[in-house]
Protein backbone atom coordinates (compact mmCIF):
# COMPACT_ATOMS: atom_id res chain seq x y z
CA UNK A 1 0.00 0.00 0.00
CA UNK A 2 0.98 3.34 -0.93
CA UNK A 3 1.94 5.13 2.02
CA UNK A 4 0.06 8.19 3.10
CA UNK A 5 -3.19 9.71 4.71
CA UNK A 6 -6.81 8.92 3.69
CA UNK A 7 -10.05 10.68 3.93
CA UNK A 8 -13.34 9.86 3.92
CA UNK A 9 -16.45 11.53 3.91
CA UNK A 10 -20.20 10.20 4.89
CA UNK A 11 -22.59 13.23 3.66
CA UNK A 12 -25.75 13.76 4.65
CA UNK A 13 -28.26 16.98 3.99
CA UNK A 14 -27.84 17.51 8.07
CA UNK A 15 -24.41 16.45 8.96
CA UNK A 16 -21.09 15.11 7.41
CA UNK A 17 -19.06 12.61 9.22
CA UNK A 18 -15.09 12.85 8.60
CA UNK A 19 -12.59 9.90 9.29
CA UNK A 20 -8.94 9.65 8.48
CA UNK A 21 -6.51 6.96 7.95
CA UNK A 22 -3.30 6.81 9.65
CA UNK A 23 -0.02 7.50 7.38
CA UNK A 24 0.37 3.33 6.69
CA UNK A 25 -3.24 2.92 5.47
CA UNK A 26 -3.60 0.87 8.23
CA UNK A 27 -6.17 2.29 11.14
CA UNK A 28 -9.34 4.44 10.10
CA UNK A 29 -10.48 7.33 13.03
CA UNK A 30 -13.26 9.66 13.31
CA UNK A 31 -12.15 13.20 12.51
CA UNK A 32 -15.04 15.10 13.09
CA UNK A 33 -18.59 15.86 12.01
CA UNK A 34 -18.99 19.02 10.19
CA UNK A 35 -22.42 20.86 9.82
CA UNK A 36 -24.25 20.49 6.22
CA UNK A 37 -25.34 24.12 6.39
CA UNK A 38 -22.61 25.83 7.76
CA UNK A 39 -21.74 29.04 6.03
CA UNK A 40 -18.12 27.98 6.40
CA UNK A 41 -18.16 25.04 5.01
CA UNK A 42 -15.95 25.45 2.32
CA UNK A 43 -13.39 26.92 4.20
CA UNK A 44 -13.85 23.91 6.89
CA UNK A 45 -13.44 21.03 4.35
CA UNK A 46 -10.01 23.34 3.11
CA UNK A 47 -8.63 23.46 6.51
CA UNK A 48 -8.65 19.55 6.47
CA UNK A 49 -7.70 18.86 3.56
CA UNK A 50 -4.87 21.57 4.12
CA UNK A 51 -3.80 19.61 7.48
CA UNK A 52 -4.66 16.01 6.62
CA UNK A 53 -2.76 16.23 2.91
CA UNK A 54 -4.83 13.02 1.75
CA UNK A 55 -3.67 10.94 -0.59
CA UNK A 56 -7.62 10.42 -2.10
CA UNK A 57 -10.69 10.79 -0.36
CA UNK A 58 -13.55 8.25 -0.43
CA UNK A 59 -16.97 9.85 -0.43
CA UNK A 60 -19.90 7.32 0.73
CA UNK A 61 -22.88 6.64 -1.94
CA UNK A 62 -26.00 6.36 -0.16
CA UNK A 63 -27.52 3.82 -2.40
CA UNK A 64 -30.69 1.51 -1.71
CA UNK A 65 -30.52 -1.68 -0.33
CA UNK A 66 -31.40 -2.88 -3.85
CA UNK A 67 -28.16 -1.09 -5.32
CA UNK A 68 -30.18 1.22 -7.18
CA UNK A 69 -29.44 5.18 -7.30
CA UNK A 70 -31.01 6.99 -4.51
CA UNK A 71 -32.03 11.09 -4.05
CA UNK A 72 -29.17 11.04 -1.20
CA UNK A 73 -27.12 9.53 -3.95
CA UNK A 74 -27.37 12.54 -6.25
CA UNK A 75 -27.07 14.81 -2.69
CA UNK A 76 -23.42 12.82 -2.53
CA UNK A 77 -22.25 13.32 -6.09
CA UNK A 78 -23.28 17.31 -5.68
CA UNK A 79 -21.04 17.00 -2.94
CA UNK A 80 -18.54 15.47 -4.51
CA UNK A 81 -18.06 18.02 -7.48
CA UNK A 82 -17.87 20.91 -4.63
CA UNK A 83 -15.38 18.85 -3.47
CA UNK A 84 -13.54 18.21 -6.78
CA UNK A 85 -13.25 22.20 -7.18
CA UNK A 86 -11.24 21.86 -3.97
CA UNK A 87 -8.77 19.78 -5.06
CA UNK A 88 -7.11 17.53 -7.53
CA UNK A 89 -6.38 14.44 -5.46
CA UNK A 90 -8.81 11.31 -6.25
CA UNK A 91 -12.54 10.91 -5.06
CA UNK A 92 -13.71 7.64 -5.08
CA UNK A 93 -17.59 7.43 -4.21
CA UNK A 94 -17.51 4.10 -2.37
CA UNK A 95 -21.15 2.05 -1.37
CA UNK A 96 -22.25 3.23 1.91
CA UNK A 97 -25.19 0.73 2.42
CA UNK A 98 -25.71 0.37 6.19
CA UNK A 99 -22.90 2.30 7.13
CA UNK A 100 -25.12 4.87 9.61
CA UNK A 101 -26.83 1.39 11.28
CA UNK A 102 -23.85 0.08 11.90
CA UNK A 103 -22.31 2.95 13.12
CA UNK A 104 -25.15 3.71 15.32
CA UNK A 105 -24.73 0.07 16.99
CA UNK A 106 -21.69 0.30 17.74
CA UNK A 107 -21.85 3.42 19.49
CA UNK A 108 -25.04 2.00 21.55
CA UNK A 109 -22.12 -1.21 22.08
CA UNK A 110 -19.99 1.41 24.10
CA UNK A 111 -22.74 2.70 25.94
CA UNK A 112 -24.02 5.87 24.34
CA UNK A 113 -27.42 6.73 24.05
CA UNK A 114 -29.13 7.45 20.41
CA UNK A 115 -29.49 11.13 21.70
CA UNK A 116 -25.83 11.64 22.51
CA UNK A 117 -24.13 9.72 19.84
CA UNK A 118 -26.40 11.88 17.24
CA UNK A 119 -23.25 14.25 16.88
CA UNK A 120 -20.66 11.09 16.31
CA UNK A 121 -22.64 8.78 14.41
CA UNK A 122 -22.10 10.47 10.89
CA UNK A 123 -18.06 10.12 12.05
CA UNK A 124 -18.41 6.85 12.65
CA UNK A 125 -20.08 6.38 9.70
CA UNK A 126 -16.95 7.79 7.69
CA UNK A 127 -15.15 5.14 9.03
CA UNK A 128 -16.87 1.93 8.36
CA UNK A 129 -17.03 4.07 4.55
CA UNK A 130 -12.79 4.35 4.86
CA UNK A 131 -12.35 1.02 6.91
CA UNK A 132 -13.84 -0.91 3.63
CA UNK A 133 -11.82 1.57 0.97
CA UNK A 134 -8.96 0.05 2.90
CA UNK A 135 -9.63 -3.37 3.68
CA UNK A 136 -10.05 -3.80 -0.47
CA UNK A 137 -6.98 -1.62 -0.66
CA UNK A 138 -5.04 -4.17 0.93
CA UNK A 139 -6.70 -6.78 -0.55
CA UNK A 140 -6.83 -5.76 -4.34
CA UNK A 141 -4.18 -2.25 -4.29
CA UNK A 142 -7.13 -0.73 -5.66
CA UNK A 143 -10.33 1.27 -4.24
CA UNK A 144 -13.59 -0.07 -4.67
CA UNK A 145 -15.67 2.61 -6.07
CA UNK A 146 -15.95 4.80 -8.94
CA UNK A 147 -13.90 7.83 -9.50
CA UNK A 148 -15.57 10.87 -9.78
Amino acid sequence: MRAGRRLAFDFGTVRIGVAVSDFHGILASPLLTLLADDLQLRERIAEVLSEIEPIYIVVGDPKHLSGQVSEKSQSALEFIGVLRTMTQIPIYSVDERLTTVTALKDLQGSGHNARAARGKVDAVAAVAILESALQQEKLTGKIQGEVV
